[in-house]
């Protein structure tokens, strides 16, 4: 009679650091993903603070390094994520992975953490490079706010392209969900939070991701004090990582079939 042994799955720390460190490792030799995190946000970051005392005025230094972070956030969180999960469900990773004893929500969580951790770090640059650009010195309180909102951001954007991937079943519906979004998000809160299309359009786009977190941003580096845009910002941004990582995770597919 032949006895069958079964695999016994491994204790989860250990699932967890082997595959932090897998996708921590493709993450760095990914080219393009550091691109869009780091080198992007830097260059918004030095295109929007260029131009006379005027439009100085109109976008506070503040403002427009959090719109740099939140800049790349989004672009982490609408293409890197959703493409790369994309791409792994397509060729069969995700189905070849169910058959072993590794639990599957420790596959999510190690590559959402490498995220946020990078998150983390593009904010950091750029706040000290913002700092730099715009004469400004931050406090240990600045630094430690900018990280929280940072975090929310990155939860947020990592939240919509959660649902985008879990609501599409090819990475060609994903690049083009994520990029007429990416392009709506942005151009409604650039333009709508500076005010330049009236009150009433800034008050819309300040319930936008775009719009709230750049407005905590700048009271985050104190180019503003705390104020009901922020709290608006802050409502604004859990509702979405609650809402879009509730759709995300709920109709989520392995496969593609």
């Amino acid at each position: 009679m032949t006895e069958t042994t079964l695999l016994e799955p491994p204790p989860v720390g250990l699932a967890l650091r082997t595959l932090l460190r897998a996708d921590a490792t493709v993450l760095l030799r990914n080219r393009q993903a550091l691109l869009l995190s780091i080198v992007l946000p830097v260059a918004m970051l030095f295109i929007t603070g260029a131009g006379g005392n005027g439009r100085r005025q109109v976008l506070e230094p503040g403002y427009l390094i959090g719109l740099s972070i939140t800049y790349g956030l989004m672009a982490a969180g609408l293409f890197g994520y959703p493409m790369a999960v994309a791409r792994d469900r397509e060729s069969g990773v995700f189905q070849r992975m169910r058959v072993t004893p590794v639990p599957m929500w420790t596959v999510s969580v190690s590559r959402i953490a490498v995220q946020l951790v990078l998150s983390l770090v593009m904010s950091l640059v750029v706040l000290a490079l913002g700092g730099v650009r715009h004469h400004l010195t931050f406090g240990p309180s600045n630094w430690l706010l900018v990280l929280v909102v940072s975090l929310l951001g990155a939860l947020v954007f990592l939240a919509i392209g959660q649902a985008i991937v879990g609501l599409t079943t090819t990475s060609g519906q994903v690049n083009a969900f994520s990029r007429v979004l990416f392009a709506l998000l942005l151009v409604v809160g650039l333009v709508g939070s500076s005010g330049l299309l009236g009150t009433t359009f800034k008050t819309i786009a300040g319930w936008t991701p775009v719009g709230g977190l750049s407005n905590l941003f700048s009271a985050a580096t104190g180019s503003v004090a705390w104020g009901s845009d922020q709290v608006i910002g802050l409502v604004a941004s859990v509702l979405y990582a609650v809402v879009f990582g509730f759709i995300g995770v709920r109709w989520f597919r392995w496969t593609v079939r």
